[in-house]
């Protein structure tokens, strides 16, 4: 039995696979490639969710309830804290604590420095170190702040509760960060051992007037104190806490020059 081929039929090779096995394995990418989305995007909600946790637990638990502030004279402990706890996260200690880390804050008026500790999650103490200011004198309409050696320590347009006007002096201009040019450098030493027995004695006074032969005054409202020279400043200052209540609601001038430890003598002249 023969069998004749068929000129016309041609055999060819195919390269491509049973429709059945390629759909298979764009199921099986298409799934892997999902499972890795899948596991990314749960990756991502912890991470977030540890993220928004912990951002969470800091601002309840190191939330600033106490702050203690030392050393501030010029600035009141609200004016204080304003400067220091700024900001948007300027009550969390843990933030102040990362800002202020071996940082210290200057170039505030009459601030040397001020130091920020945190004591623990909800206390903070502030530590100000103020410049040393013995008075202030005015020069062209500005208070002219100086320290214990007459050195220019600031200059404001406002004057600061608590700081002493002295008067009498003379010079012809101010430089910040240099001494007044006074006649008598050795005035700035006695104005210093003035304000601190004024502080040892809790006596608040408004003016210290030098006279041209350096004879001090001292001003307490509408009394006049006449404290001649330097000499038994101590003793001076000691008996006039005693004598300025006595004075209060009068307006005249009360005369110590004379006065010593053992002469004790002193007269008031009303005005």
């Amino acid at each position: 039995m023969s069998s004749k081929k068929n000129p016309n039929l041609r055999l060819v090779k195919s390269d491509t696979k049973p429709k059945g096995k390629q759909k298979q394995k764009e199921q099986k990418l298409r799934f892997g490639k999902g499972k890795r989305i899948a596991v990314l995007s749960v990756i991502l909600c912890v991470f977030l969710a540890v993220l928004i946790g912990g951002y969470l637990y800091i601002m309840q638990n190191y939330t600033i309830t106490t702050v203690y502030v030392d050393g501030n004279i010029h600035y009141t402990n609200e004016e204080i804290m304003a400067m220091v706890m700024d900001g948007a996260y300027g009550h969390n200690s843990l933030f102040l604590s990362l800002k202020y880390r071996d940082k210290e804050i200057k170039d505030i008026p009459f601030i040397e420095t001020m130091d920020v500790s945190i004591e623990a999650r909800d206390t903070v103490r502030i530590t100000v170190y103020e410049k040393a200011v013995a008075g202030y004198v005015m020069y062209l309409g500005r208070y002219i702040y100086f320290d214990n050696e007459g050195i220019v320590v600031e200059t404001s347009e406002e004057g600061t509760p608590g700081i002493p006007q002295v008067t009498g002096l003379t010079f012809d201009h101010v430089v910040l960060h240099e001494p007044l040019p006074v006649e008598n450098p050795e005035v700035f030493q006695d104005i210093l051992r003035i304000t601190q027995l004024l502080d040892k004695y809790s006596l608040s006074v408004d003016k210290i007037y030098f006279d041209s032969a350096f004879q001090v005054t001292l001003i307490f409202g509408d009394v006049k104190v006449a404290m001649g020279a330097s000499d038994d400043i101590d003793e001076k200052i000691m008996k006039l806490q005693y004598m300025l209540p006595e004075l209060e609601g009068k307006s005249g001038t009360l005369d110590m020059k004379e006065y010593t430890e053992e002469t004790k003598t002193t007269s008031f002249e009303l005005d």
